[in-house]
């Protein structure tokens, strides 16, 4: 049995928000060389307890602060997240970086260019330290592969991290980034934020172009950040969204980072769902998200219950579309690997192999009416909020099966309350961590906004966060 533990270090420049510590870098006052050993050094230490890397750039990362520190001597460098490091999921291509999306089935596959949202980044002036573990084609609420492994939660070892991006969330938790890069198909992004205690984005459809899948036109697939906090994912979207011809489904517009400063919550309204009409929500959970509703009220927000009218049926054809779109992207790799491959992953593929086309189509019929009804709700109001997972962290040797269940009362036993919202994916979702449940782990609460309203929903997100100091 691990023992439960909490991986904390003594303060450094490296925790300061990340545009503090590109303002620090530009004026020469802190050295990148000196950030970056500090970010490597703690990265070996969270690996060595979570497993959280995949690979760790030791490296290409110390070379490039030494580039950024010369070019800052002469009087060249640029760049708004200067000096800042950063992590990439194993699931996102990065220049000469051995990526394996958590498969064996991938090779030793080394990527001749990085994925745009790395790019850009880059661009901004942040420097990529590592890759992150996911599991097996980023499939699992758990961040387990055949390749790496098990990645745990760092505030307690016996904890799964979630997934599937589970590394990037351990990296920011335990203080080596100030953000990482995550994907977010069915909440892979806001599971790990809730779980490991940070902030977890997953923007609106094609805020931040996806550039990483065989096709174009998914629509539930995003790119987003993980961070320390609201203020460094926000520098995070600012340098990474915009549109692109890499992407034809990228949206036209821009980022705003100015809209997403802290909202005044006074006179503000907020629809609340505790359990989205159907989920079983552990009391932990619930209690940190009434202290949140009630922080809330205390600063002038008004706060109504709403009754959405969605079940289970949610969850199950966001499942058939998980199915659909991992035999439709990987299903190739099946027999030559089967045997080297996730049990579980396995099951998916087959299982989406033989789905039917039109009962898949048809699954817009549920989509509609989830949005109308979604509409209603966040007419006249800013955001719904709800939690971001039913329950806190499990223990790493459970699966996403054990989570299909329902009790006595036919309330679903699940897991997250994210993945309704990657079947409405232009409305952007956040996770921000609200206090502890009995166990003492974190517990998200998600915000949901209107259509492509992500500075409102960071703007919130802040306004939150700074109610708990």
């Amino acid at each position: 049995m691990q023992k439960a533990i909490k991986i904390t270090f003594d303060r450094h420049a490296l925790d300061l928000p990340a545009t503090e510590i590109a303002e620090g870098v530009r004026s020469g006052r802190l050295k990148a060389v000196d950030l970056m050993a500090e970010s490597l050094r703690r990265a070996h230490i969270a690996q060595d307890a979570a497993n959280c890397f995949a690979l760790i750039r030791e490296d290409q990362a110390m070379a490039a602060a030494k580039t950024t520190d010369a070019a800052v001597a002469r009087g060249e460098a640029i760049g708004a997240l200067l000096g800042v490091p950063f992590a990439a999921k194993d699931l996102t291509p990065t220049k000469g970086d051995i990526t394996t999306l958590g498969s064996w089935s991938s090779g030793d596959w080394v990527p001749e260019e990085s994925a745009l949202v790395v790019r850009r980044l880059e661009a901004a002036g942040a420097i990529l330290m590592g890759k992150t573990t996911t599991p097996e084609f980023a499939f699992s609420s758990f961040t387990v592969s055949p390749r790496f492994g098990v990645t745990r939660n760092p505030w307690d070892l016996s904890r799964t991290s979630g997934g599937s991006s589970g590394g990037s969330a351990v990296a920011v938790a335990t203080g080596v980034v100030p953000f990482a890069e995550g994907t977010d198909m069915g909440g892979s992004v806001r599971i790990p934020a809730a779980f490991c205690g940070v902030v977890g984005l997953k923007p609106s459809l094609g805020r931040i172009p996806m550039t990483i899948l065989p096709s174009q036109f998914d629509n539930i697939s995003h790119f987003g950040p993980l961070a320390r906090r609201i203020q460094d994912a926000v520098a995070f979207m600012a340098a990474a969204s915009g549109p692109s011809d890499e992407d034809i489904s990228s949206a036209p517009i821009g980022f705003d980072s100015a809209s997403s400063s802290p909202l005044d919550l006074r006179g503000r309204h907020f629809a609340l769902s505790y359990d989205l009409g159907y989920y079983r929500i552990e009391p932990g959970v619930r209690h940190a998200v009434d202290e949140a509703i009630e922080r809330m009220r205390a600063a002038g927000a008004i706060v109504d219950e709403v009754d959405l009218g969605w079940t289970r049926a949610v969850n199950d054809r966001w499942y058939d579309l998980w199915c659909v779109f991992m035999a439709g992207f990987f299903g190739d790799r099946l027999e030559p690997f089967r045997g080297r491959m996730d049990p579980e992953i396995v099951k998916i593929i087959e299982r989406g192999l033989t789905l039917n086309a039109v009962d898949i189509k048809r699954i817009e019929h549920l989509r509609t009416d989830m949005w109308q009804r979604l509409a209603a709700v966040l007419h006249g109001r800013e955001a719904l909020l709800c939690p971001t997972c039913a329950i806190s962290a499990p223990s790493v040797d459970r699966i996403d099966d054990d989570y299909i269940g329902e009790d006595e009362h036919g309330r679903l036993r699940g897991l997250d309350m994210t993945c309704p919202f990657n079947l409405l994916p232009q409305s952007p979702a956040l996770s921000i961590p609200v206090g502890v449940a009995e166990a003492g782990l974190p517990v998200g609460l998600q915000i949901v906004g209107h259509r492509f309203q992500d500075e409102q929903v960071l703007a919130i997100g802040g306004a939150i966060e700074a109610l708990f100091g």
